[in-house]
């Protein structure tokens, strides 16, 4: 035994002291968005990361492209001084080691802290950022309501655990301060959120303002705007494993990403520099593809184990809800809030669309007399809207049609009830407030 546990030794010293082989290529053109490398073809698969001594330090790219001489790298930093001639070498495959002691640390893209909280514990398990998601078959059906706390939610688009639901909003319109209210929920053991492309100066506000309250339970993903197309691409799949470590533990995660606009205009411009052609407004094919692959991954797990209830902003370019893009995402989400700039117009917010916006757990929710009775609101809330041009030019006259005095009367009062702010206390029971408003 002792023999043995001396050549161990021995074998460890020789490890520390003697350093790896590395497997190294030469940067061959310098083009604005990426690295051409001659010499690595044999030795990479698209989305392994490659790296390059830029002085004193480290810097890394990950492979877009491989051909039978050359790979395309893009990096990962926006600002690289790379000259052609100079070394490139494999760092293999890509992937992060999330670890419990991760929970209320804020971190980059690649898996490194942007706190001031010292380094962070790596878990012992590597978690892929394009992971596939859990089998069809074998994925824990959903049914267990969810309490948001927003009465507009709470009551016309409700809400289960482990489904994934879209907030589609132009600019402007509330869709952060939603989100904020969201992240506030209760009955979750670990809040994930990625932040895709936002204003740097709005990190810390959010950190510190509407997710102060979870911040000790949370792990939050940070890729501001002015960093490169590769990190704001990468933060949200990050943001998913990590989300995915905590749900095999078992655990109840919600998972927010602000936004997956950002994170569609990221891939886009890494599929070009790749090559690929602009097939729908400069969107490249593999766009629409990178899409559901990202979102099927939230969701249920196993039975027995874990969820991740995802909620995934979409920000509407120039209003227009019918963007590839996000009719792409509404067709693979469980249910889309619509955020109308008119409402928002009018002071009322949340600026929720009631009647354009719909949940498809929804029925798991409702008892039948709240089905009804949501039911009504809704025919009440379109007679009131289809009929307002009508009102405003003086041709509504009172005691002509009763369930348009009913609306005229009634509607208002919802309004005025589902008015709810990050200051206002959530809601404990949207029915029994809306019904009390409402008799008030």
């Amino acid at each position: 035994m002792n023999t043995l546990t001396r050549l161990a030794g021995t074998l460890e010293e020789a490890r520390t002291e003697v350093p790896l082989v590395r497997i190294g290529g030469v940067v061959r053109e310098v083009a604005p968005h990426y690295y051409r490398v001659a010499g690595l073809s044999p030795f990479l698969r698209l989305g392994d990361r490659v790296g390059f001594d830029d002085g004193d330090r480290q810097v890394t790219g990950e492979v877009i492209r491989v051909d039978d001489e050359t790979v395309a790298v893009k990096p990962f930093d926006g600002k690289i001084n790379i000259g052609v001639g100079q070394t490139a070498y494999r760092l293999g495959a890509m992937g992060l080691k999330p670890h419990e002691g991760w929970i209320g640390r804020v971190v980059n893209a690649l898996g490194e802290p942007l706190d001031d909280q010292g380094p962070l514990p790596r878990g012992e398990r590597m978690m892929p950022p394009d992971r596939e998601p859990p089998a069809a078959m074998t994925r824990a059906r959903i049914n267990k309501p969810l309490m948001t706390g927003i009465k507009v939610i709470d009551l016309f688009t409700p809400l289960c655990e482990g489904q994934r639901i879209g907030i589609f909003a132009g600019s402007g319109v509330g869709k952060s301060t939603m989100l904020a209210m969201l992240a506030g929920a209760e009955g979750f053991d670990v809040v994930v959120v990625g932040l895709v492309g936002e204003r740097g100066r709005e990190v810390r506000e959010f950190l510190e303002g509407p997710l102060a309250a979870n911040r000790a339970k949370s792990v939050v993903v940070v890729s501001t705007g002015d960093e490169s197309p590769m990190m704001r691409r990468l933060a949200p799949q990050s943001a998913m494993s990590i989300a995915e470590y905590f749900r095999d533990l078992g655990k109840s995660v919600l998972l927010i990403i602000d936004s997956v606009t950002r994170y569609a205009h990221a891939a886009r411009d890494v599929a070009l520099a790749a090559g690929e052609p602009a097939v729908t407004r400069g969107y490249a094919p593999s766009t629409f593809s990178d899409l559901p692959r990202l979102l099927e991954r939230a969701g249920p797990g196993l039975d027995g184990g874990g969820t991740i209830t995802g909620i995934f902003s979409v920000l509407i370019d120039g209003d227009d809800h019918n963007d590839p893009v996000a009719d792409s995402i509404r067709g693979t989400l469980d249910g889309h809030v619509v955020l109308d700039r008119s409402i928002a117009d009018q002071g009322r917010f949340p600026a929720v669309n009631i009647l354009g916006s719909i949940s498809r757990l929804a029925e798991l929710v409702w008892s039948k007399e709240q089905r009804e009775l949501v039911r009504r609101l809704k025919a009440m809330i379109a007679r009131f809207e289809d009929t307002r041009d009508l009102r405003l030019l003086g041709g509504y006259t009172p005691g002509a049609d009763q369930d348009l005095d009913q609306a005229v009367a009634l509607v208002p009062k919802i309004y005025e009830a589902l008015r709810q702010s990050p200051d206002t206390p959530l809601s404990k029971d949207a029915f029994a407030e809306l019904a009390r408003i409402m008799k008030g």
